[in-house]
């Protein structure tokens, strides 16, 4: 598994974290929330869970958890945060980027083409025992509890500034804006690369074209502003867009039985709340960014199947050549009802 996170840093933020949670009694029912985005109600879904999160999590506890939202990476990029969750009582709304280093085999759930609708997303993640032992990974060797799979806004889509993509032929040549280093993998296998780089970063490398294009829900198009410096958007669907509502253990472990019951239920209720808010409101966004000027791109059946041959083995290639057991892979498949 690659090692990210700085030592150094990690030691610091551990006593921090000790102390705090040793000796600061407001830190038992204060708890941070930070994740990405801006907090924007109308175009970043992470933002409406975390904050309908807030009001269930005080309602449903009577006030005796509080929540303090940090949007717009406030307490830091994916790692600090992850390393934060680590070691203070905390709560973290992570990307692929933040879980990964700590659970390389979180990148089997992007397969492209794994799931063919939110349904069958939805049940992956609720029922399947691929993620079961995931979260049951990220626990023992993180101290950090899964807590849900949040929707971010979509399926994911390609955008670029150079010209329509309708087939993975038109890829070749182009440089992308990745979030990890499974996206740079999938951009290879199309013909272009890619290079990572922060969100909070990506709008000024798409307008300074340190890169052409970038891979995200239209929901995070939006909310960044892509479309002022990206023309063509082209809807793949090649992936689940998602990120991952995750807390430390010993602070969840720590609460009253009650106290714990009423957190899980308000997280419950808060995804359920977002997935449908979400589901609804992704042909609108896509609208709203033709209105802006974007040329969207819908592939024919024929070049989605040829996104998917190429993409699909390509991406299974690159999770063994990474080094993740086969067994994983093959949990994925099976609880997406896919042949092996």
């Amino acid at each position: 598994m690659t090692k990210l996170f700085s030592p150094k840093r990690l030691i610091s933020a551990c006593l921090l974290g000790s102390a705090l949670m040793a000796g600061n009694a407001l830190a038992a029912t204060t708890i941070n929330l930070s994740y990405n985005g801006a907090p924007d109600l109308e175009k970043n879904a992470v933002h409406v869970f975390a904050t309908n999160l807030k009001e269930l999590v005080e309602e449903k506890t009577n006030d005796q958890l509080k929540l303090t939202l940090y949007p717009n990476s406030m307490l830091g990029e994916e790692q600090e945060r992850m390393e934060q969750t680590m070691s203070t009582p905390s709560l973290n709304i992570a990307s692929f980027a933040g879980v990964s280093p700590l659970v390389d085999e979180i990148f089997v759930s992007a397969i492209p083409f794994l799931f063919e609708d939110f349904a069958a997303a939805r049940t992956f993640f609720d029922e399947g025992k691929y993620w079961q032992e995931v979260s049951a990974a990220l626990k023992e060797r993180a101290g950090i509890d899964m807590l849900a799979v949040v929707e971010e806004g979509g399926f994911l889509a390609f955008t670029n500034n150079k010209r329509p993509i309708s087939r993975p032929a038109d890829f070749e040549g182009l440089r992308f804006r990745a979030m990890d280093p499974s996206q740079v993998a999938l951009y290879e296998a199309f013909g272009a690369s890619g290079t990572p780089i922060p969100w909070t970063e990506t709008y000024m490398a798409l307008r300074t074209r340190v890169a052409d294009g970038q891979m995200n829900p239209p929901m995070y198009i939006a909310l960044g502003s892509l479309h002022e410096v990206q023309k063509y958007l082209t809807l793949a669907n090649i992936q689940y867009s998602d990120q991952f509502l995750v807390g430390n253990s010993k602070m969840i472990e720590g609460w009253d039985e009650d106290i714990r019951s009423a957190f899980m239920e308000a997280v419950a209720e808060a995804n359920r709340n977002a997935r449908e808010l979400n589901e609804a409101q992704v042909e609108k966004r896509i609208t709203f960014l033709e209105e802006q000027g974007m040329e969207v791109i819908r592939p024919s059946e024929k070049d989605l199947a040829e996104f998917q041959n190429i993409g699909q083995p390509a991406y299974l290639k690159w999770l063994k050549e990474r080094g993740i057991e086969q067994r994983w892979i093959d949990m994925a498949l099976e609880d997406a009802g896919m042949k092996r």
